[in-house]
């Protein structure tokens, strides 16, 4: 016969212990991990040495026993060795308790807050057109993108920016948004990250709440989502985000979409969602020429107030090539010198202060901008690098800037091969032996080359 007070006891005993249990997995996971995954779990009995506990969504019970479950069981020995497994089950309908009904609340209120709060919270205030400086290699993603800012009706849509970090992409879509919202403070604008429409498509399955999710991102004017290709390989991500661009686009609102790479090349999305990204304007925004970021230098140290040499100015341009925003952060630190320290710059004391940004610039060409030199120099297209035509005057250059990727970059040779089109490592090798015979007896390859070699390390 059971004692009822001893079965109480133990159920009051097993309650302590996994209150105890939740502070050491809060000071573990920390505050912001713990409310999203741990917080929703219940503890609910012991039965047969195995800690049953529930959760809102089978999503969240599987997450939970793959990757706090071996923690949970091992906290839980450590004050009842007896026990010997745990299992997670979803809770009945029945069961669904107030900490869920808090969550919901919760989200369904971080919804309705989303398009002012976070609208100003996410975008920056240096980011508008006025301040971005426009030269050949972003003269076409420039003006794409004043369209969709000062246009009722723009002929393509979605507009999808690419190219490499620093550049100015994240720039170009904060200024259609502040653009947008100066001409119709009404207008309703979502900027978010990849990243953050992953998380928040992964927060509405946990509290049983996609329709609230839907409701948000299909219904406003603008949507613009940067970094698209974090949401490579998530296929759940990629299957919500294809129905919210069709049900944006069936209504005519616009999208705009950023990635490092054109969708053609963004291997791992899915053919549907590749082919609709495509399907609008699809605008490239190369690296800096000298003369951008000549341009650049000149507009911010007007901004910031100093003077800087006519040679310190080149010395820069020529030597920060890879993004914009490393520029910046070269000439803030030249102004704070400046400012802060009350003396004037020359080039030595240039030099000094950003040696760390020097150095790390010497080191980082791209197969991208080695491809895009390459392609100017032999006066060929930069999609003739990914192609897959063999014909000499094609074939030449392509193996010149393998040649080079290898030299100059720290790239593997199945990276190399991925970056020409996707192909093998085995192609690489040849184009690189090849390069290396010719070179031998042919002095004007050679010196091809060597100016090519110069000007990318330049």
């Amino acid at each position: 016969m059971f004692d009822m007070k001893d079965i109480k006891n133990n159920i009051e005993s097993n309650e302590i212990i996994w209150s105890s249990i939740k502070l050491q997995l809060k000071d573990i996971y920390g505050e912001a991990e713990y409310s999203n995954w741990l917080k929703l779990l219940t503890f609910s009995k012991v039965e047969k040495e195995i800690i049953i506990f529930h959760a809102p969504t089978k999503f969240m019970c599987d997450w939970i026993l793959s990757h706090y479950g071996k923690k949970i069981l091992s906290l839980w020995r450590e004050k009842s060795i007896s026990i010997k497994d745990i299992s997670v089950f979803v809770y009945n309908d029945k069961e669904t308790n107030k900490e869920q009904d808090e969550n919901y609340k919760s989200f369904n209120k971080s919804i309705s807050i989303s398009k002012t709060s976070d609208f100003e919270n996410n975008l920056d205030p240096r980011f508008t057109f006025k301040d971005f400086v426009v030269g050949k290699s972003n003269e076409l993603a420039f003006s794409a993108c004043r369209r969709v800012a000062d246009s009722k009706d723009v002929p393509f849509n979605p507009l999808f920016l690419y190219g490499g970090v620093g550049l100015g992409k994240t720039h170009l879509m904060h200024a259609i948004a502040w653009q947008k919202k100066k001409l119709n403070p009404k207008f309703e604008i979502l900027y978010l990250s990849a990243e953050k429409f992953m998380y928040e498509f992964i927060k509405a399955i946990r509290v049983k709440n996609t329709v609230a999710f839907k409701d948000q991102y299909r219904s406003v004017n603008l949507l613009m989502i940067d970094d698209v290709q974090f949401i490579i390989g998530k296929e759940s991500t990629q299957e919500e985000f294809f129905h919210t661009f069709n049900a944006l686009t069936d209504k005519n609102r616009q999208i705009v979409i950023s990635a490092d790479k054109s969708p053609s090349d963004l291997e791992g999305l899915e053919e549907r969602l590749r082919s609709r990204l495509g399907s609008g304007l699809v605008a490239d925004i190369h690296p800096t020429t000298y003369e951008l970021r000549l341009s650049i230098i000149e507009a911010k140290i007007k901004k910031y107030n100093i003077n800087l040499s006519k040679d310190i100015m080149e010395f820069l341009a020529h030597k920060i090539t890879t993004s914009v925003r490393e520029l910046e952060g070269a000439l803030t630190r030249l102004a704070a010198h400046v400012t802060l320290v009350g003396r004037s710059v020359n080039l030595e004391i240039a030099e000094d202060l950003l040696q760390d940004l020097l150095r790390a610039s010497d080191r980082r060409t791209t197969i991208d901008q080695i491809q895009k030199k390459v392609a100017e120099h032999f006066n060929v297209k930069m999609s003739d690098m990914h192609s897959a035509r063999r014909s000499r005057i094609i074939a030449r250059p392509r193996q010149i800037a393998m040649f080079l990727a290898k030299n100059l970059t720290t790239r593997s040779l199945p990276e190399i091969g991925r970056k020409f089109g996707g192909r093998d490592h085995t192609t690489v090798i040849h184009a690189i032996k090849k390069i290396k015979e010719l070179v031998k007896n042919d002095s004007s390859l050679s010196e091809d080359i060597e100016i090519l070699t110069r000007f990318l390390q330049s």
